[in-house]
């Protein structure tokens, strides 16, 4: 006989969810407990024997759920609502003050009355994690995600729940009806010595710093595994954010944040001018090893949400924000020997191999040199010893000799005359640092490189084609350029080493999907030297098609934004070598089909006001390239459902999305009615 809860059984639950939600929340965020572990354990079991006895009480918001989930396959990509943008960096006094000088002046130029002469800023310490995003639909957890790209990110929601300083379900007043909130997921100095020390007692293998750590913990596939890991995070922004009021500063958003159960960091605060930055800077540094959690600077950020509005971005970084970073930490080395790699653009460059050093948390075997002048102007010898620099996630660079140790059988660095690769002729430029390999797509290192930058995420977004299959695939002689790519069959995929049908088919499919993209991202996975993303999107939206493109001449080219003499010249190069514009059109005869923009009156978008969601599998068109043909008609993609979305664009494998849809009665259109929407809106347009 099937029971039911009865009243007071439903009560004890949402009694038990609330007392333990504001537990952890005094415990994890606010490190002040009011009851001992064991009562706290006390509580949780009792729970959790009500929603073992009645299964429908039990909630994805419910403080159980934090662990358990069964370990996932794969993880699959979300779109952020808002980018997760990057920030550039400072590195002493000068560049800060630089830095403020640049905001003041373009104030100045937005509005020439402008008076300000101090800004306020919001500053706090730069954590040494990873970026995460989380999405809260009414006050309920419902999505994690990597920073990935910035706009595409992995989904690691079933990882973040195991986090207890994050909430699963939202507390306080006005909460909106969608959040979206960035923060930093780190692991603790104690966590990481003590996860260390069981792996050292253990006899595995331990991790170099608390970062890779964070990071290793946060892309397990069984959640389990990052549960155990004793992670937190802090919050530092907002994304998105629909039924709340917006403060008018930064760090009134942080407090903000902080009403409704997020943990945000207590050394952060609200300095005046560059000076105030400097003196934080400082204040920082000097207890740098004393904080709990790893740093490797601190940011500054225009604490007027309204002057941040006014200041922009520049590409995919905030004006109105910057990294002020500590100095790059160094050591001393031996400077074994030199080789020259070969960069997809034909660019010879010097790399160093070193006696191992360890620096900044990571052993160090290789550094750049950068190029020929910079190894003159620096002196440097194989058989010298070098000091090593590394600061953050940058290349590992020798930054000088020490002359005093510098033996009598040093050896000169000289320039190669031949490629190392392919034997071609280097020649270098007159007006450029860099040696180049004349071979172009005839040296096999330029043409795996080529293709690695067209599989890349940025570019043709080729999932499940990375750089060590790229390798193998090409020194298997199964492919030589990319447009070959697109006549792989998984007959000849399984051949390969640790190559299953069942990946196999999935990269054939993936090559499929990627058979529609922008015009702009096609441009860039071509790797014309200099047009990068944005340049190639300037490109696209000038000319409309490649074949424009093709057919214009450097001056013709310089009225594009972006685009100056130099890439220009790049430009047509380009487009004059045979070979190039061969493999072009070898990819159009498998299929590739650049969707073109879509060139409308900005007052009269078609699809202005309407606001679409999109989920599951497109299998003629990438939900990127998705969202980017319905914005250009003026329409908002957004994340989630609600009563005021227009539809839903539902593909294969649809999931809590299309049920939602359902029951709030919104309109659900299948891939062929979207491709059908953007034909005629764009023919109406």
């Amino acid at each position: 006989m099937i029971t039911k809860p009865d009243q007071h059984q439903l009560s004890q639950v949402k009694n038990l969810h609330e007392e333990l939600h504001y537990h952890n929340h005094r415990y994890y965020v606010l490190d002040d407990p009011e009851i001992p572990d064991s009562e706290y354990d006390k509580l949780l079991r009792e729970l959790q024997a009500l929603e073992t006895q009645f299964p429908e009480l039990l909630t994805s918001d419910s403080p159980s759920q934090r662990v358990g989930a069964p370990p996932l396959s794969e993880f699959t990509q979300v779109t952020h609502l808002v980018p997760m943008l990057s920030l550039g960096n400072a590195f002493n006094e000068t560049e800060v003050l630089a830095f403020e000088k640049r905001l003041l002046d373009r104030l100045t130029n937005i509005n020439p009355d402008n008076t300000i002469t101090e800004l306020e800023y919001a500053v706090e310490p730069k954590l040494d994690g990873l970026a995460v995003s989380l999405l809260y639909e009414n006050g309920i957890l419902i999505q994690g995600a990597t920073r990935g790209d910035g706009e595409t990110g992995e989904n690691i929601t079933e990882n973040v729940r195991t986090i207890n300083s994050i909430p699963l379900k939202l507390s306080g007043d006005n909460i909106p009806q969608t959040l979206e909130v960035r923060g930093e997921v780190y692991m603790p100095k104690a966590s990481f010595e003590a996860l260390n020390n069981k792996a050292r007692e253990q006899g595995e293998k331990t991790f170099v710093n608390p970062r890779n750590a964070a990071a290793g913990s946060m892309r397990q596939l069984d959640s389990r595994i990052t549960a155990s890991r004793n992670l937190a995070m802090y919050c530092y922004a907002t994304g998105r954010m629909v039924g709340a009021d917006v403060p008018a500063k930064h760090s009134d958003a942080l407090q903000q944040l902080a009403s409704w159960g997020f943990r945000i960091c207590p050394d952060s605060k609200v300095v005046t001018g560059a000076k105030g930055c400097l003196e934080y800077f400082e204040e920082i540094g000097s207890k740098r090893d004393d904080l709990s959690y790893d740093i490797d600077g601190v940011v500054f950020k225009v604490n007027s949400l309204e002057l941040q509005h006014q200041l922009g971005f520049v590409s995919r970084a905030p004006r109105w924000a910057i990294a002020h970073k500590f100095p790059a930490q160094e050591e001393m080395t031996l400077l074994k020997d030199v080789e020259f790699q070969v960069g997809r653009t034909g660019a010879l460059t010097p790399v160093a191999r070193l006696e191992p050093v360890f620096v900044g948390g990571v052993t160090v075997t290789n550094a750049t040199l950068h190029n020929m002048d910079e190894i003159e102007r620096k002196d440097v010898r194989v058989g010298d010893t070098v000091i090593v620099r590394r600061a953050g996630d940058v290349i590992p660079e020798v930054a000088r000799i020490v002359p005093a140790k510098r033996p009598d059988n040093t050896q000169k660095i000289v320039m190669p005359s031949q490629c190392p690769v392919c034997n071609s002729a280097v020649e270098q430029i007159d007006g450029e640092a860099v040696s180049r390999c004349t071979g172009g797509l005839v040296c096999p290192a330029q043409q795996k490189q080529a293709i690695k930058h067209f599989a890349s995420r940025k570019a043709l977004d080729i999932d499940g084609l990375g750089d060590k299959l790229v390798e193998q695939l090409f020194d298997e002689k199964l492919i030589e350029n990319i447009s070959d790519l697109y006549r792989l069959k998984v007959e000849d995929l399984i051949k390969l080493e640790r190559m299953g049908e069942k990946s196999a088919e999935n990269l054939i499919k993936s090559l499929e999907l990627s058979k529609k993209p922008t015009l702009a991202r096609f441009i860039y996975s071509l790797g014309i030297r200099e047009v990068g993303e944005t340049t190639a999107k300037s490109l696209s939206n000038h000319y409309l098609s490649l074949e424009a493109i093709k057919e214009a001449d450097e001056e013709n080219l310089q009225e594009v934004n972006d685009v100056g003499p130099i890439v220009a010249s790049h430009v047509v190069s380009f487009f004059q070598e045979d070979h190039n514009n061969q493999i072009i059109d070898a990819l159009f005869s498998t299929g590739i089909d650049p969707v073109l923009p879509i060139v409308v009156d900005a007052k009269e978008l078609p699809l202005s006001g309407n606001t679409y969601v999109i989920t599951g599998t497109l299998n003629k068109m990438g939900r990127s390239d998705a969202k980017a043909q319905l914005e250009a008609l003026g329409a908002k993609v957004s994340g989630s459902i609600s009563k005021n979305t227009t539809a839903l664009i539902a593909g294969e494998k649809a999931g809590s999305k299309l049920t939602k849809a359902e029951s709030l009665g919104v309109e659900v259109l299948d891939e062929e009615a979207l491709l059908k929407l953007i034909k005629i809106t764009a023919s109406d347009a």
